[in-house]
Parts: structure tokens; sequence; C-alpha cells
């Protein structure tokens, strides 16, 4: 009887412990959308990918547009930046520096 009551407690420990775990999720915002990951199922490629991940041209354009640029000439693609080079709606030149990694306007010339 003792050792039956002994089995019975341990397997239900095992069990409430568990219970947690399952529902251990993380929530993961980037270009790609909002997506659940489980923490074990993240491996080391994910991390890289997440670490290197960058705005597209396209994006970089849409930012350029949204300070300014009207019609766009040309984007040139330094190592840690995309420069939009265009007109602004008064046809004057126009240069829009923006950060490849953050998205973030680094300048307006």
């Amino acid at each position: 009887m003792l050792k039956k009551l002994i089995i019975i407690g341990a397997a239900s420990l095992m069990a409430l412990t568990a219970v947690p775990q399952t529902f251990a999720q993380s929530i993961q915002l980037g270009p790609d959308g909002v997506r659940i990951v489980e923490p074990d199922r993240m491996d080391r490629r994910d991390r890289r990918d997440r670490d290197r991940r960058e705005i597209s041209e396209r994006q970089a354009v849409r930012i350029a547009r949204a300070e300014g640029v009207r019609t766009v000439d040309e984007v040139k693609r330094t190592r840690s930046r995309y420069v939009i080079e265009g007109l602004d709606r008064r046809g004057r030149d126009i240069e829009v520096s923006v950060d490849r990694r953050t998205g973030d306007v680094l300048s307006v010339d």
C-alpha cells in the first residue's frame, strides 16, 4: 500500500513539474511578421540568421519616400546603409541614407 502511494505521488509530482515547460513559448517579431517560437526549437542557425537580418532595398525606398523622396533615381548599397538618390516634390535633388540593419534614417540631404 505504501509503495503504491509513493509511486502515485512521484508520478503526480513529475506531471505537475512538466506542465510549465510545455507552455513556455516566446514571440518573435521581425520582417517575416509575428511567430511563436518554442525555446528548444530555436537552433543556432536561427539565432545567427536573426542577427544578420537587414531591411530590403524595397523597404529602404519606402522609408526614403516617407522622408520626402518622390522620384527615385538611384539606390546605392554600401556596407552599412542604403543611399537613395532622387527628387523631392519640388524637383530638387534629395539623398536619404538608411541603416541597412535597423531601417533608421541616418541623414537627409
